[in-house]
């Protein structure tokens, strides 16, 4: 059978036609398609405003400039997320600290970041800002986050890549309502894509101007924040250095027409997740965690082997799984663990429980698109390799 991927995209004729009427159009950037979708996902998140940008990664880059963060300042994040979350600091010229998960939601830890805040007031060496990752597309514990904020006086990036169309209490990830500045990503096994794509919000008007210079070289055609007259209509202003992290009409066109089918794919993936719930229940494996009061988008069905209840290990799992056709997946290698983080300070560092986490994940296929028929494939070979009829004896 055909390899079962853990993540893909779903195009739809809609989609289509709206990148085909871009192709058609006078405009194949810096046209009106980029501030229409910027103003669709605002308009979801209940954010004042959205800027888009080529990844995520340039808009967690941006993020982080627009709030001031340099050299000799400090950033945290947590180690279980890919590399970005972390890399986006060093862009910087700034430094990286981590901040361990709670086991249990997979989420960086409140109690952990209190206790690191604690320590880090008294040596005088507090971060600047704190980069919690909506693991999966589980929300973070983002109002505990906020007024920790507060109290100790750091800006705050929800690293949402994995969360559009998540939410907590009754607001939308996106809305700001703990954060400065909340960044989603839009790649192909993202819940809705752009191909490649990211996007920043925020109910500031500052940072969003800012973001917006950021993204296109520094530039402004603002006359008002000229430093001199208008000299006609081709004039224009470098103000700071900036970068090319434009997003096309294209990839605009088609986030637009994606957006409209955001929450039936959400819903979705919930009735994916509730049948692994119910199917992998009686196995030994850790299940994904969705807290009462939140919405999880659900990105990923992350699964822990469980080493008190069998012998085999994730890689035997992992992969027997392969070699069945499905395309299982590991979210996430701790970052403190990679070599660049290693030579530049992280040699001797422990997080145990990201640590331990990561030596137990798999993540399974997950995708609006996920048949029942290849979910119950996937259930099948795993109950197969359990009960020692796979390639994984140990």
């Amino acid at each position: 059978m055909a390899l079962i991927p853990y993540g893909r995209q779903t195009i739809s004729e809609e989609d289509l036609q709206a990148v085909a009427t871009v192709l058609k159009s006078d405009f194949l950037t810096q046209g009106p398609e980029v501030p229409k979708f910027e103003r669709v996902i605002a308009d979801y998140c209940g954010a004042a405003h959205g800027v888009a940008v080529n990844s995520a990664t340039s808009a967690l880059h941006i993020a982080c400039l627009a709030l001031g963060l340099g050299e000799g300042d400090v950033a945290w994040t947590v180690p279980n997320t890919f590399v970005a979350s972390a890399n986006c600091a060093i862009y910087c010229g700034a430094s990286v600290d981590f901040v361990d998960i709670d086991p249990l939601t997979l989420n960086m830890s409140p109690k952990s970041l209190e206790e690191k805040l604690k320590a880090a007031k008294a040596e005088g060496r507090l971060p600047k800002i704190v980069i919690p990752v909506h693991f999966a597309g589980m929300p973070c514990d983002m109002a505990r986050i906020g007024t920790l904020a507060q109290e100790y006086g750091f800006r705050v990036i929800e690293d949402a890549s994995h969360a559009i169309g998540a939410s907590y209490g009754n607001r939308k990830v996106g809305s700001c309502q703990h954060s400065d500045i909340t960044v989603f990503s839009f790649h192909p096994v993202k819940i809705i894509t752009t191909a490649e794509g990211g996007l920043a919000t925020t109910q500031s008007e500052e940072l969003a101007k800012r973001m917006q210079d950021l993204r296109s070289h520094g530039i402004t055609r603002d006359a008002a924040r000229m430093t001199k007259a208008d000299e006609g209509p081709w004039y224009y202003e470098q103000l700071d250095i900036g970068f090319n992290y434009r997003m096309t009409e294209i990839q605009a066109a088609l986030g637009t027409s994606q957006a409209a089918r955001l929450d039936e794919w959400v819903a979705r993936r919930h009735r994916i997740a509730n049948a692994y719930d119910r199917k992998l229940v009686h196995l030994p494996l850790i299940l994904p965690v969705r807290e009462n009061g939140s919405l999880s988008a659900l990105h990923l069905y992350v699964v822990q082997v469980d080493e008190m209840k069998t012998k085999l290990t994730r890689r035997q799992v992992f992969d027997a799984m392969r070699n069945a056709g499905i395309g299982v997946n590991v979210h996430y290698i701790p970052v403190h663990t990679q070599p660049y983080y290693q030579e530049n300070g992280m040699t001797g560092v422990s997080f145990p429980a990201s640590e331990a986490y990561y030596d137990r994940c798999i993540s399974l296929p997950m995708f609006a698109s996920l048949s029942d028929d290849d979910q119950d494939y996937v259930v099948a070979v795993l109950e197969d390799i359990f009960a020692g009829g796979k390639d994984a004896r140990v």
